[in-house]
């Protein structure tokens, strides 16, 4: 009783320093943030601790942003190789089953191969036609007996071979769960980074076109701060819905990181992509945002885009850069735009790059 106690008083001030947390850096007291300071205060986790500890020297606190990389990179990926681990150990006990199974039914033969070979001798000394009666005899029962042993292994092979591939299904969506973001069903970054290098590699391979958009809502931050976070997630989903309804085929949709959004865009050329981005800028200017609590009509909101064109010889960073240089051109001239490379506004940010 005292054991059980002692933990319910050693959780409770790992709980309390963990919405003084939240308190002092005034956050929401959503379930994420919660476990992201619940877990520094028990200090299990070092590699988060150092990353809080390190953005709070240099910024003073977490920003949206700030939190979910700390999640995803300290919290999320962490679970996932758990259950990726207990996933795995499932599958050697299987197969581990298997092989005793196999062993088992090796063992069994060769004593079969004895006998049939004791039954060969016996039926080269039979005497009388009673003495063949009862070997042929024994001959049946033990080929009775394998067909039983056979159909037994048949059958747990059956069903070992069902749950690995249960097991093997429940590992591809523990799998896709950890490529998703779960507030807005896209890909998430680490899903982004795969599928992005293998889009430039095909890409590269065919001598295709390959586009990219990288998109940030305007003013969401501030948005986010007035409304509150729910409402900030309702703003991201109605983006992510925005996405969804103008990409298609092979066209990769990943939330970025934050509130920035990007886009891949396989054989497309840059003005195509261009018309692409506009679309999304369109679709989402064009819903008006209502809180769901009050009723409160909350206005529109707006997103930037910039578009870049993969060239020969480009990394994914780099390609990345440049679509990120006109992303930033889109918000320096009026946001609520979409800005190319080729684009005219590019070129002050180009030239104080090379300054």
């Amino acid at each position: 009783m005292k054991a059980h106690t002692d933990e319910h008083e050693r959780t409770m001030a790992f709980a309390e320093i963990a919405l003084g947390q939240i308190k002092a850096l005034r956050q929401p007291a959503s379930p994420r943030n919660f476990e992201i300071w619940y877990n520094y205060a028990t200090g299990y986790n070092p590699s988060l601790n150092q990353v809080v500890n390190d953005v709070l020297a240099s910024k003073g606190t977490l920003t949206e942003v700030d939190i979910d990389e700390i999640y995803a990179t300290h919290i999320a990926s962490t679970r996932f190789s758990d259950r990726v681990g207990s996933l795995n150990s499932k599958v050697m006990g299987e197969i581990d089953q298997i092989m005793s199974m196999i062993e088992a039914a090796a063992g069994a033969a060769g004593r079969h191969t004895e006998s049939l070979a004791d039954v060969t001798s016996q039926l080269g000394n039979a005497k009388d036609r009673e003495g063949l009666r009862t070997i042929i005899e024994s001959l049946v029962a033990t080929a009775k007996e394998m067909e039983n042993n056979n159909q037994t292994l048949e059958a747990r092979l059956n069903a070992s071979k069902q749950e690995i591939n249960q097991l093997q299904q429940s590992l591809e969506v523990v799998r896709n769960e950890s490529l998703t973001d779960p507030l807005t069903s896209l890909a998430n970054r680490k899903g982004f980074d795969e599928m992005f290098a293998k889009a430039i590699a095909d890409a590269t391979a065919r001598d295709e076109p390959l586009s990219l958009l990288l998109t940030d809502i305007d003013y969401f931050k501030s948005f986010n701060d007035t409304y509150g976070h729910l409402t900030g997630d309702q703003v991201l989903r109605l983006v992510a819905m925005s996405v969804k309804q103008n990409v298609k085929g092979q066209d990769i949709a990943a939330r970025y990181g934050g509130e920035e959004f990007a886009v891949v865009l396989p054989s497309t050329a840059l003005r195509q992509a261009a018309t692409v981005g506009d679309h999304i800028r369109r679709a989402v200017m064009s819903k008006e945002l209502m809180k769901r609590s009050t009723g409160e009509h909350l206005g529109r909101i707006t997103i930037s885009v910039g578009v870049a064109v993969l060239q020969r010889g480009d990394t994914p960073q780099e390609l990345i850069g440049r679509a990120d240089m006109c992303l930033y051109a889109a918000k320096r001239n009026g946001r609520n735009r979409v800005i190319c490379e080729t684009d005219p506004e590019v070129m002050p940010a180009r030239q104080s790059q090379v300054a």
